[in-house]
């Protein structure tokens, strides 16, 4: 790996475009095998194997488009049809909640309701992966995700920037999230020395992390974004954010009447179990301390091939059974999803097999390890970088 930028919080390079989401190889798409042009990559891949891996998971891809059918709608509104039933449930049992198995019960949940709504339903539908049914319900275009981020900024810091740049350090906002150090690409600082601290704080509020990852509040104190547009991002979010306070911390308290404080408490416990949840199995999938980093130099001339290289590099998986997929929203198989990110996540698990063969038979690394030991990675890896 080169490491040409050594900068710290608010020093990145002025050449660096931090707000870009246009990718050196144009948009990103399946192209005929004619039109590649083979760039360099990170990998130590000749031109020639990048250009056979990609070749290789543009078939892949397109098998599985053609293949959509029923039973993947079906799926996806099965799980949606459980989500609801499990909120409903749960709200309901929170209004019994002075009552400590009520209490728990309505909890476990209403915390299982809104993991199931931003993992495997919200993240995955304005991925637009569910686009193909043409449901206007079920679509990227019209999902409202249970979050204090609005969807439209989710989905162009997501979308738009953090799979195109995927761990390109300045470009993929997701590197530590203006907050933390993941790499010696980035100038160490003393503010890091607390970053534990900062990673806790994040985990526990990681919705509200994410509603201010658009504003790019990082950014704005440095001079280098444009207070006009986060402002009126930040505006986007007090609405999105003030709608769901109102719902989960006013109004079915309220509906609680006597049992206002139970409720109160059981929705802040569910959202505190979402947040955590949620930040842990993103850092797993991105950040173990085997997964690189890459510089601005490493994607210089890029193309198709290159990206699904990279991809692969600075992605990890997570074992665990199909349980765990479905409450990681298959994130459990983030190399998967960061290939084909508009693939129906119910698809990862079949394809994950002939993925990782592809991979070992290019010599390409194939990162994958329980939650614990990945998650003891992403911690190890954070004291680390916290220090000179």
């Amino acid at each position: 790996m080169v490491a040409v930028m050594r900068t710290g919080p608010g020093d990145e390079p002025e050449s660096t475009d931090n707000t870009s989401d246009t990718h050196p190889a144009g948009p990103l798409r399946v192209v005929d095998p004619a039109e590649r042009t083979p760039g360099p990559g990170p990998s130590g891949l000749t031109a020639e194997e990048m250009a056979d891996f990609g070749a290789e998971m543009d078939r892949l891809r397109q098998e599985i488009l053609d293949s959509l059918g029923e039973d993947d709608a079906a799926y996806i509104r099965r799980v949606i049809d459980t989500q609801r039933r499990l909120e409903a449930a749960g709200r309901l049992a929170l209004f019994a909640g002075i009552l400590p198995p009520a209490w728990v019960a309505g909890t476990v949940m209403l915390a299982t309701a809104k993991i199931l709504e931003n993992m495997e339903i919200g993240h995955n539908v304005m991925h637009g992966q569910w686009d193909w049914m043409r449901d206007p319900e079920i679509h990227s275009t019209t999902w409202e995700w249970d979050n204090t981020c609005p969807s439209s900024q989710w989905k162009h810091t997501h979308n738009q920037t953090h799979h195109v740049w995927t761990n390109v350090l300045y470009k993929d906002r997701d590197v530590g999230y203006g907050l933390l150090r993941i790499t010696r690409d980035q100038r160490w600082h003393p503010v890091y020395l607390a970053q534990p601290i900062y990673a806790a704080v994040l985990g526990m509020l990681f919705q509200w992390g994410v509603a201010l990852h658009d504003v790019e509040v990082d950014q704005l104190l440095n001079g280098r974004a444009d207070a006009a547009v986060s402002r009126e991002r930040l505006r986007e979010v007090g609405r999105k954010a003030g709608r769901q306070v109102l719902k989960d911390y006013v109004a079915f308290p309220l509906l609680a009447g006597p049992f206002f404080l139970p409720v109160l408490a059981g929705n802040m416990a569910a959202n505190l179990a979402r947040n955590v949840w949620s930040f842990t199995v993103i850092f797993c999938g991105h950040f173990p301390g085997k997964v690189p980093t890459f510089t601005a130099t490493d994607v210089v001339e890029e193309d198709r091939d290159g990206w699904y290289v990279r991809q692969v590099l600075g992605s990890a998986n997570i074992s665990g059974g199909p349980l765990m997929d479905l409450m990681t929203g298959n994130l459990s198989y983030q190399i998967e999803h960061h290939l084909f990110p508009d693939l129906p996540s119910n698809r990862y698990a079949e394809i994950a097999p002939r993925v990782r063969e592809s991979c070992e038979r290019h010599g390409l690394p194939y990162v994958t390890g329980s939650l614990p030991r990945q998650f003891g990675s992403v911690i190890a890896r954070l004291f680390k970088m916290a220090l000179p």
